[in-house]
């Protein structure tokens, strides 16, 4: 073997990909399915939390304006703190207020301190997301990645699964039963703080930061975990990088910057719009199975060849046009819906919808981490990610005042958020397929 300095992403590619990527895929997907429990779990809690402390259902909802106010000052925070003093610190503190406030939250013994408690959860939430597709983006080869971070987004659809399963086995627990509910979508992220000991520092951000030896150090773990007997050569040095938020916005950062920021935003208004104001609406008119946990079920099977079709696109056909693509039919998905309010239009319609807007999701999870620089990488990914609970929680007053009145209308103006968000993603000036991370 020789020992002529490489760069990172040919070092990355000799320790191959194996068995540690496949632990790190399990570790991360591990507590992102949490997070999705911890997500959806508001809708099936609030109403026992209601009879719990007397209140009315709006009321008892408010512990979810609480999450998502954590999460997003979560995805902020612990992806700036990813930047400056590295990613295996903030992986753990992240999951560790995920899953101790998370457990905690199901012995609350009044109303406040469950506010209090679900807030500190969103925090935690909201600080795996951008850490952990970080981390994951920068252990995998530039041929290998797209892929990989889609699959990594499809452990949602299983969160999802056991939530619904969940939901429905707590019934039995009466007015504790959120209390149960909390308990157990706590317990993946417990299990996830014992599993992320055994992750190491990211080696390119080890390198951007002049510690080109402890990086080696860490591929040739990667290596020898891989079973590979290849011996990594010396990292070509580099200068240290440090980069301030407002970096962000650059002249060479900032179209992507907000084109991306400004697709993340309507995205997550339509995913709201579609998951949560529509199934109101429907549940109304004779459709209330559509919030029943059976129907969430068959909507997270349909995802899945979502995140299929997704993980094949980004390699095969590009991120860019895999994103606006999906988006395009999310958008017909939506219109679909004006068609008339038959059972198997609005069926056929909401799955279309599940396996377009998830397959965006994915791919869209994919494409964010790669298209930064490593100094601003876990930054980016926090910012999209508040962004993303910005739009979720403004989507109640942009979406349901108009569902209310004017049906129609308000699935043109969904749609038209998704066209927004294809256009904007059509505006990145970069397509990150087999490209190194920069």
């Amino acid at each position: 073997m020789s020992s002529a300095a490489t760069t990172v992403e040919e070092a990355i590619r000799l320790a191959g990909v194996g068995k540690f990527q496949y632990r790190l895929f399990v570790i991360f997907g591990l507590v992102w399915m949490a997070d999705a429990m911890q997500v959806l779990s508001i809708g099936f809690s609030a109403p026992s939390i209601a009879r719990t402390f007397d209140l009315a259902l709006p009321q008892a909802l408010q512990t979810g304006t609480a999450f998502f106010i954590g999460m997003l000052l979560g995805a902020f925070g612990f992806g700036r703190l990813a930047d400056r003093i590295g990613r295996r610190p903030v992986l753990m503190a992240a999951v560790v207020v995920d899953a101790c406030f998370g457990v905690a939250s199901a012995f609350a013994q009044d109303f406040g301190w469950l506010l209090a408690l679900r807030f500190l959860t969103g925090v935690g939430v909201g600080g795996t997301l951008p850490v952990d597709y970080t981390m994951m983006a920068e252990f995998l080869p530039s041929d290998r990645r797209g892929r990989w971070l889609v699959l990594l987004e499809s452990f949602w659809a299983v969160g999802t699964i056991l939530l619904a399963v969940l939901a429905l086995a707590a019934v039995e627990w009466g007015d504790g039963a959120w209390r149960v509910i909390l308990f157990v979508t706590g317990l993946p992220a417990l299990i996830g703080v014992v599993l992320r000991f055994y992750v190491p520092e990211s080696p390119l951000y080890l390198h951007r930061r002049g510690k080109s030896e402890a990086a080696r150090a860490v591929l040739q773990r990667v290596a020898a975990v891989n079973g590979s007997q290849v011996t990594i050569p010396p990292l070509r040095p580099e200068v240290p990088v440090r980069q301030g938020l407002a970096a962000l916005f650059s002249p060479a950062l900032r179209r992507r910057s907000l084109s991306l920021f400004l697709a993340w935003g309507l995205i997550s208004i339509s995913y709201y719009g579609v998951f949560v104001y529509l199934p109101v609406k429907f549940g109304a008119e004779g459709f209330g199975f559509m919030r029943g946990q059976e129907f969430l079920i068959l909507l997270a099977l349909v995802q899945l060849p979502g995140f299929a079709l997704s993980a094949y696109g980004v390699e095969r056909w590009g991120r860019k046009p895999t994103l606006v693509g999906f988006l395009l039919l999310s958008a017909a998905g939506c219109m679909l819906y004006s068609g008339g309010s038959t059972a198997p239009l609005v069926v056929g319609s909401t799955l279309l919808m599940s396996f377009a807007l998830l397959g965006t999701w994915g791919a869209l999870y994919a494409f964010t981490p790669e298209v930064y620089p490593t100094a601003l990488r876990a930054s980016g990914m926090g910012v999209a990610g508040a962004v993303a609970r910005f739009g979720g929680l403004f989507a109640p007053a942009i979406v349901a005042p108009v569902m209310a009145t004017h049906f129609t209308l308000a699935l043109a103006m969904l749609a038209a958020f998704l066209l927004a968000g294809a256009a904007a993603i059509a505006g990145v000036g970069v397509e990150s397929r087999n490209r190194a991370l920069e």
